[in-house]
């Protein structure tokens, strides 16, 4: 099997050892054959929207003797059971979509269960959605791959609505620690900035201004604290 990427070795790492795993938007299913061929997932269901995914997924398992993968095809977790998984990894999609595949699950507010998102866009949306529907983001990691940089959350139910600035939404727990922490904080800022600076002058927009600004200030603060 060839290596995975950062960011699927990423989000490997963080899945609980022994649990049984559901990978939304499985693509080709390298990340379901390395947590079976590594021990690291009792039973992995790799799910996608698409036949073709699948179907190269089905090849690769075949190809790499994997085994306790279940396929299938299905719209998000619409065609999941709560009993059949522990974990549920949704990455590679826009924010708004991984947000709406998780309001959508009728039984995603479990205190037991584990997520792992991974926003390709859009991820104040998601942080925002998770932050005022009782999840709780416990640790985000910045990868960059294919220069773009990307966080990774990893998530619980807690039903607690958190009430947060504003400027959480745009970096969340990503601290300025590490070299990827700090570009990824450095790239909200700026846009941050950069939007402020486009509304500030227009009277009707004064309120828009306003936010920006005030979640600006904010990620000032973490950088500089």
């Amino acid at each position: 099997m060839r290596p995975l990427s950062q960011r699927l070795t990423t989000i490997a790492t963080l899945v609980p050892n022994g649990t049984r795993v559901c990978d939304i938007g499985c693509d080709h299913g390298y990340l379901a054959i390395y947590l079976r061929l590594q021990n690291i997932a009792k039973s992995v269901i790799a799910a996608d929207l698409n036949e073709l995914p699948l179907e190269r997924a089905k090849a690769n398992i075949k190809k790499l003797n994997a085994n306790n993968i279940d396929l299938r095809l299905c719209d998000g977790l619409s065609g999941i059971d709560k009993s059949e998984v522990d974990t549920i990894i949704i990455a590679g999609m826009g924010g708004n979509v991984i947000a709406g595949i998780i309001e959508r699950c009728q039984w995603a507010k479990i205190n037991e269960l584990t997520f792992i998102l991974q926003p390709t866009t859009s991820a104040e949306v998601l942080r925002e959605f998770l932050c005022k529907n009782g999840f709780d983001i416990k640790s985000e990691t910045v990868v960059y791959e294919n220069n773009k940089l990307y966080s990774i959350m990893l998530v619980k139910y807690t039903n607690q609505t958190a009430s947060v600035d504003n400027g959480f939404y745009y970096i969340g727990k990503v601290k300025p620690d590490t070299e990827n922490g700090v570009k990824y904080i450095k790239k909200q800022q700026k846009r941050l900035c950069d939007a402020a600076k486009a509304l500030e002058s227009i009277p009707e927009k004064h309120a828009e201004f306003l936010e920006f600004k005030s979640a600006n200030d904010y990620i000032t603060k973490i950088l500089t604290e």
